[in-house]
């Protein structure tokens, strides 16, 4: 139905259009029900519903209803499967329509900056482009179902220390190319319908407030059509966030704020066409639910687990494996470690599910009959070992054909609320894996863990199985893949690094409760690692098959292009093993112009393609002027220098299989305002000032001292050292080298500037 908002906003008091603004509890907003303005439920995820039943405590730390708990981002990510989490996301949709619920809180997109940050487990990937593109097409599966989601938390949030008042020191190219991608391309693809502000300020001004963030950036560059809502208690000054864009405060605040935003506009310091607007806003997202409602929807939690189930098997990453894995029948195994009979499958805090059922790994092999035997080793809980339980351990792998490890960090290393102070896994655990590996060289190990490990033992093991936090269904996926009625398909999406100290954020995580400061700037995660040339555990887009593949030679539909250009990339992959499979093709961008301070790459395109045994398929992907940019501070806009660029296809980012090469030419100028400080490199550099310079610094040349026979004959390092030092001189130093007077050298500028204008 067609309804005129603008007209029901006439209508509304200035009372309820504030009222509007913030909940009406913890999970609800308010209704005007004279108006018949609905209130509507919101629901936190994303990878669950975690709907408080009625009888809640709105204050969102009761049970909530029995859901199904589907693999978190960490491992949704690590299936570089932009079809999976659209239908992982129908699914949910589906979910929030049969359980009345309006807008799904997430996903969540801040890029891991820090193996320790406590929601890792909740975050996709440390590369944007990977979170972007999984983000966007989560959203769309969602919104299937005219539900809506709530991107979060924007922007800059990549710690829980402090979050709620630290400020994160970043310079905008970092933001714009590290921090702000995934939001940017949800944004641009899908449409969220919320986004959800983030508590910590950036560079010293709170998210809820500033204006640039949620104004600038997010509506005037990208085109954001929906509402801002706050993370839970993270308005500063709610008139502010009216003018700066925020539209509602999550949860409510007794009346307060609404008070404070009337008082605004009756004394005249906000503009009540603003607070309109905030209102339009948040009942476009409303009416979209209410005229939408999809009675055929239904909760099929038996049939939801399956599913859950099957997205894990393709999340799942293999790590290592020396053809040990996949186990067979007649093997004679024994599971060691708690988490084989209690898997870890979920982080705490906002996002933690009430499960329907969860599946282990130990019952369900003992549900098909499998050969295995159990020893607890170590507890899921706590770092503490029980010298009988090890020598059982030990005892019982010395008499296995195999022995598979279930280890993992517990519930309480790793939760919304605070960080990680080590990326090691408790002390027992890695204690126990060495000293059955010392006498079983086929010893398997299955991690649980929401974030990067420290792995000591893995050159000592047979094979280790990276579930990462795979829902409920963890157990029977696990089966799956240990057995080989699944592949293992997943890759990584971020990088092991071999310690905590190796990772380029190490020296300024967390900060000191007052300011955070990126100081590694876009070196995040293998950007980093790869041009450090810094060997690590696992790089970022590693994972291994049961089967082999192989390329062709990439080809290019154009080997030059310009501003407004594309190029297809393709490239043939053949499944070369006896088994089926699917391969991840990821095609990285490297800047050869010698512009500086560039990673060595970066990823721009993947593609998941499935492979039966002997068959070959065409994987294509398409790269614009976009793709080879950076974001230029003074341009205030994205740049790509003129040059060579080189075209990566791979594996992994350190695992390259084939490259090509093109020439990028652009028309865009960058700003140039001579002065005296200006060099001679930049104005020769500039097609604007190069011709007129040369010309003019031909005759003044002839006179001075750069123009001596010792110069002009000299050998090859002096003539080097000639051209290093013209190439870095300053226009002002002319006058002190004699080749032109002050007078000369000021007409000089004011014509160049001319040039430039």
């Amino acid at each position: 139905m067609e309804r005129d908002i603008r007209k029901l906003i006439s209508e509304m008091t200035l009372e309820e259009k504030a009222g509007l603004c913030s909940g009406a509890d913890f999970w609800h907003t308010k209704p005007v029900e004279r108006l018949g303005i609905p209130a509507v439920m919101v629901s936190d995820g994303p990878h669950g519903l975690r709907k408080q039943a009625e009888a809640g405590d709105h204050l969102g730390l009761n049970e909530s209803i029995v859901a199904v708990c589907f693999p978190a981002a960490c491992a949704t990510a690590s299936s570089f499967d932009v079809d999976l989490i659209h239908q992982m996301g129908e699914t949910l949709g589906e979910e929030c329509q049969a359980e009345d619920l309006s807008v799904l809180l997430g996903p969540a997109v801040n890029i891991k900056r820090s193996p320790l940050c406590g929601r890792n487990f909740e975050y996709l990937s440390e590369d944007p482009y990977l979170a972007g593109k999984m983000a966007a097409s989560y959203i769309r599966g969602v919104q299937k179902w005219d539900v809506g989601t709530s991107i979060k938390h924007f922007a800059a949030n990549n710690q829980e220390y402090n979050r709620m008042s630290c400020s994160s020191e970043v310079d905008e190219r970092t933001l714009r190319e590290i921090y702000f991608p995934p939001f940017e391309e949800a944004v641009t693809a899908s449409q969220p319908k919320t986004v959800m502000c983030s508590y910590n300020k950036i560079n010293g001004t709170y998210s809820s407030d500033n204006e640039w963030l949620l104004t600038k950036v997010l509506r005037d560059d990208w085109g954001f059509e929906g509402y801002v809502m706050t993370d839970w208690g993270a308005i500063d000054d709610r008139v502010q966030g009216i003018r700066a864009g925020l539209e509602l405060e999550m949860p409510a605040s007794g009346g307060a704020n609404d008070a404070r935003i009337v008082a605004a506009v009756k004394d005249g310091t906000l503009d009540e066409s603003l607070l309109d607007l905030a209102v339009e806003r948040i009942l476009k997202v409303i009416f979209s639910y209410v005229d939408h409602r999809h009675p055929e929807a239904v909760f099929d939690r038996d049939k939801d687990h399956e599913k859950a189930v099957a997205v894990e098997t393709e999340c799942a990453v293999l790590l290592e494996n020396n053809g040990v894995l996949p186990l067979t029948g007649s093997q004679k195994i024994v599971y060691i470690g708690e988490f084989a009979e209690k898997p870890r499958y979920q982080g705490g805090g906002s996002s933690h599910i009430n499960s329907s059922k969860v599946t282990s790994a130990l019952e369900t092999a003992q549900a098909k009959g499998r050969n295995v035997s159990y020893v607890k080793g170590f507890p899921s809980d706590k770092d503490e070992l029980d010298d009988a339980e090890l020598a059982a351990a030990v005892a019982a792998a010395k008499d296995a054909d195999v022995a598979v490890i279930f280890a993992g960090l517990p519930d309480v290393f790793e939760s919304e609320g605070y960080d990680r102070t080590t990326m090691k896994m408790p002390a027992c655990q890695d204690r126990l894996i060495a000293a059955v590996a010392a006498v079983q060289k086929n010893t398997v190990v299955v991690l649980h863990n929401g974030s990067p490990v420290e792995c000591p033992w893995a050159d000592d093991v047979a094979a280790v199985l990276e579930l990462y936090l795979g829902g409920q269904g963890v157990g029977a996926a696990c089966d799956m893949l240990l057995f080989g009625e699944a592949n293992p398909s997943g890759r990584l999406a971020e990088t092991f690094p071999y310690r905590l100290e190796d990772n380029p954020s190490y020296l300024f995580f967390p900060g000191d409760g007052k300011t955070v400061t990126y100081a590694e700037g876009v070196y995040v995660g293998y950007r980093y690692y790869d041009t450090k040339k810094l060997p690590v555990r696992w790089a970022f887009g590693h994972g291994l098959s049961y089967t082999t593949f192989s390329y062709g030679d990439v080809k290019l539909s154009s080997d030059t292009m310009d501003d407004n250009g594309t190029i297809d990339v393709s490239v043939e992959v053949t499944n070369t093993g006896s088994v089926a499979g699917k391969e991840v093709v990821q095609l990285y961008v490297s800047d050869q112009t010698g512009t500086p301070c560039r990673p060595v790459k970066e990823l721009k395109g993947f593609a998941k393609v499935a492979l039966a045994p002997g068959e070959t398929k065409t994987v294509t992907m398409t790269i614009n002027a976009r793709d080879l940019s950076f974001w230029h501070k003074e341009l205030g806009d994205w740049y790509a220098a003129s040059g060579d660029y080189e075209l990566l296809i791979g594996h992994a980012s350190d695992d390259i299989k084939k490259t090509a090469a093109i020439h990028f030419t652009t028309a865009k100028l960058l700003p140039l305002h001579v002065t005296g400080a200006t060099t001679m490199g930049e104005l020769l550099a500039d097609p604007r000032t190069a011709p007129a310079l040369q010309k003019m610094m031909q005759d003044a040349m002839k006179n001075s001292i750069f123009s001596s026979e010792e110069n002009l004959t000299g050998s090859e390092s002096d003539k080097a050292m000639m051209e290093a030092m013209m190439t870095a001189m300053p226009l002002k130093s002319l006058i002190s080298f004699g080749v032109m007077t002050l007078d000369q050298a000021d007409g000089l500028i004011a014509m160049l500037n001319g040039l430039v204008q």
